[in-house]
């Protein structure tokens, strides 16, 4: 895992910065993923908000976690439902 700035991990926390994609009740499909990849290629942070109830607690760490490594990029934050991706 890549270390991260803290320029990086202040803004992936900043309320300002609003989730840009949303995994929605159709669940995590290949068009999201390619959504994903190509808002990490055109920006460096990407927050990603998962629909309550969509997955179980466990089940959304374990999504995200599989978001960052198919996308290259880290998972610099979890909370809740929201997780933020750095492509380093």
């Amino acid at each position: 895992m890549a270390t991260i700035p803290s320029n990086i991990l202040s803004e992936a926390k900043s309320r300002d910065f609003r989730p840009s994609v949303r995994i929605g009740k159709s669940g995590l499909s290949e068009t999201v993923m390619d959504e994903i990849r190509q808002q990490l290629r055109s920006r460096s942070l990407v927050k990603i908000k998962v629909n309550k109830g969509l997955f179980e607690r466990e089940q959304r760490s374990a999504v995200l976690a599989q978001i960052a490594e198919q996308c290259d990029a880290t998972l610099v934050l979890q909370r809740g439902n929201i997780g933020v991706l750095w492509r380093s």
